[in-house]
């Protein structure tokens, strides 16, 4: 059976589930199974239902480059979630129940929001990796030192001299197999025949190699290696191109890939067609990637420091989406390089008009929203006022309408359904 349910098999795996058989002997609590069964029922006959069906064409459609009904409109509450689902509010006791109800309520709310959100009508358990060292790079990194409430942070970087760089060093990495089985057997048993639980799997590392070395080193002395000591930083590159890479065979060469073409943003036909044998390769598989913390580098450092190390990475994919928050109006044409990219992401600062001009009808282009706006006006008429200005210029062109990276709603607790609609109805109108 493939890795992958299409929109059209849903509903036929759906039926087949007993949806509403009673909590056989598990190793949770009977509280907690009940909750957490109730709600995957709830998911599954959401996720196949034939409003998901339409969603799931319409990212499909935008992301192949063929005419939708209207763009995908979605948002992406992020720590927005600690308001609208306090841990207080959780009603399972085990750890592992918490997380997975967590989740569910997080889908259910979304599907209450109204966007073109979508969900599998199953539960991912990820593949685990085993890394040669004890960090990845053989330094600790992600080792905060200061934290607010509101959950801004500052991390202890580990390179602190030219020379700590020699100390970084490359992984390895192998499948854990005995973990990965009690995992899905875990989830398994907790799901009951209220949900399927299956594997899930991707390479461990990606072509992140700006945010690696920003946990290495940080930002400001980032910039002033770059400046005074470009071999330094050709060799790191070098180094942490050659460990995603390595990275990227061992996953592959596992023969456990799964599909990544079924959520928001990368939804689409499986990238160069189902795997004719039903092995799953890397050129079957979506990317993503961006330049964040090269945002105050110039366009021709920026290519040679990092596109022409993230290329390689990216290449080894069927399908890959640039950008996140940053600006790139000038550092389009860099992008656009990228052999198999399929979306460029436009931040709110990025100049959406030569975004369009480069990009034509040859790309999908994510149009990023600005979520301070979204969260902070008064009422929703500057919101309105900009998404019908962003949209009549991006009518006939393939794209999408993305919100995200919202921390707070400001007390606002029903303006993401508000934006949802107001986004819908002028995609409608500009389709």
């Amino acid at each position: 059976m493939r890795r992958t349910l299409r929109a059209g098999r849903i509903l036929g795996a759906v039926e087949r589930l007993q949806l509403h058989g009673k909590p056989a002997m598990t190793a949770f609590s009977r509280n907690d199974v009940v909750c957490i069964r109730e709600l995957a029922r709830k998911a599954v006959e959401r996720a196949a239902s034939d409003e998901y069906a339409k969603r799931r064409k319409r990212w499909a459609d935008v992301n192949e480059r063929r005419k939708p009904d209207r763009a995908p409109v979605w948002c992406r509450p992020a720590r927005v979630w600690r308001e609208l689902i306090p841990p207080e509010s959780l009603q399972c006791a085990d750890p592992t129940c918490r997380h997975v109800e967590y989740a569910l309520r997080q889908h259910l709310y979304k599907d209450w929001v109204g966007d073109d959100h979508i969900f599998d009508p199953w539960w991912g358990v990820s593949a685990m990796w085993a890394c040669s060292t004890q960090h990845t790079w053989g330094l600790p990194t992600g080792r905060q030192v200061q934290s607010t409430e509101q959950g801004g942070f500052r991390y202890e970087h580990p390179v602190k001299t030219i020379e700590d760089y020699e100390r970084i060093t490359i992984p390895q990495f192998t499948y854990k197999r005995d973990e990965t089985e009690r995992a899905l057997e875990r989830m398994s048993d907790l799901l009951g025949d209220a949900m399927p639980a299956r594997l899930v799997c991707g390479p461990p590392l990606g072509p992140h190699q700006g945010i690696y070395w920003q946990q290495l080193r940080g930002m400001e002395p980032m910039l002033r290696d770059l400046a005074f000591h470009p071999d330094v930083v050709h060799r790191l590159m070098g180094k942490l191109t050659e460990g995603i890479l390595g990275a990227l065979r061992a996953a592959e060469d596992s023969g456990l890939l799964t599909l990544n073409n079924n959520g928001p943003m990368f939804c689409s036909d499986p990238p160069n067609g189902e795997p004719p044998d039903d092995r799953v390769r890397l050129r079957n598989l979506w990317c993503a990637a961006n330049s964040q913390e090269f945002q105050l580098v110039s366009p021709q450092m920026q290519e040679e420091f990092l596109i022409n190390y993230q290329i390689p990475v990216l290449q080894q994919f069927g399908a890959a989406q640039y950008g996140c928050c940053e600006d790139l109006s000038q550092k389009i044409s860099i992008v656009l390089k990228i052999p198999n990219l399929r979306v460029f992401v436009s931040s709110y600062w990025t100049d959406l008009d030569k975004v369009i001009e480069a990009c034509g009808r040859t790309h999908t282009i994510m149009w990023r929203q600005p979520a301070a706006m979204v969260t902070h006006a008064d009422d929703m008429e500057p919101i309105e006022r900009h998404l019908e200005v962003g949209l009549r210029k991006l009518q006939g062109f393939h794209y999408q309408v993305v919100l995200r990276e919202l921390e707070t709603l400001a007390g606002r607790p029903d303006r993401l359904r508000e934006w949802a609609r107001a986004a819908i109805a002028l995609a409608e109108r500009f389709a």
